[in-house]
């Protein structure tokens, strides 16, 4: 999974909550719940854990199987604010998915048995030092194609297991599409946040969270406490909920974070916490209405 830490506060002069309007002192939250369209019993948690739980919005990974049923549930469902995924690896040999590019045309993205690399250190490490920036475009280019082409308007772009894309030039592309594309990006590491915020353009304040980091262990009690801690500022945490069926047991070694993290989102001790500490959760529209301001093709 993507490199993790848990949130601490950074300084800095202005904080991103404020290009968002909001006081210095007030804590925002982004709860955003990654892999949606993985497979089925993800997109049913991830669809209930923001209409009935405290997530926010989500992100859509494209290529993979349970892409078509997220999307179909995404258009029934035009409130509910989401990104894209941008994907370049493929973690679940049991439901394989590969580019939506043809393989011929993005050879530089595949491994030698010519698919997609594991997100291991090492299959990350060989992914970046091969990749091709024209090919990377292409295939991101594909990836938000297909969601326009459903009729779907995003509000966001991020990097499915690669934090701020893995390298510079993808980082900066992915910035220059979302420019075109009137969308914003989820950038959480140094320098490119400070690169960002010196344009105004607003992202996360404090360190950012991936549930995958969290112990199982007393995972909610943890969970409660972190949103207690919550510094003032910009906070997101990216989460990872699925049913935990037994579909997700047959395929998904994971099964288990992403299912506690579910149970949490949806329980009443979330909501409660969240009103005790007076923290305000936001999506990612409130950042791409600034991003669409500040910067244009």
């Amino acid at each position: 999974m993507d490199e993790v830490s848990v949130p601490t506060a950074v300084a800095s002069s202005e904080q991103s909550s404020e290009l968002l309007g909001y006081p210095p002192e007030a804590r925002l939250l982004i709860v955003n719940c990654d892999d949606f369209g993985m497979y089925p019993a993800i997109n049913a948690a991830v669809i209930e854990s923001i209409e009935e739980g405290i997530a926010t919005s989500c992100s859509l990974m494209v290529p993979c199987p349970g892409a078509p049923q997220a999307m179909k549930l995404l258009s029934q469902r035009p409130q509910i604010p989401f990104g894209i995924h941008l994907t370049l690896v493929c973690e679940m040999p049991r439901i394989p998915w590969g580019p939506l590019s043809d393989r011929e045309r993005v050879p530089s993205l595949l491994d030698p048995a010519g698919e997609l690399f594991s997100p291991t250190p090492a299959g990350r490490a060989a992914l970046l030092s091969q990749a091709q920036l024209d090919e990377v475009e292409l295939e991101f280019r594909a990836q938000i194609d297909a969601v326009a082409a459903a009729e779907l308007t995003p509000t966001h772009l991020d990097f499915h297991c690669l934090a701020d894309g893995g390298r510079d030039d993808i980082l900066n592309l992915t910035v220059e599409l979302a420019t075109e594309y009137g969308l914003a990006v989820r950038i959480w590491l140094e320098p490119g946040r400070q690169a960002m915020r010196s344009r105004r353009l607003p992202v996360t304040d404090n360190d950012f969270l991936d549930s995958f980091s969290l112990d199982l262990e007393g995972k909610a009690a943890r969970y409660a406490q972190l949103l207690r801690d919550l510094p003032a500022g910009l906070t997101e945490w990216a989460v990872h909920p699925s049913l935990g069926d037994k579909e997700s047991q047959t395929v998904d070694g994971g099964w288990l974070v992403r299912r506690t993290d579910y149970e949490f989102l949806i329980s009443p001790q979330a909501r409660e916490v969240l009103q005790q500490e007076d923290i305000t959760v936001v999506d990612y529209r409130t950042i791409q209405r600034v991003w669409s301001k500040t910067v244009s093709p």
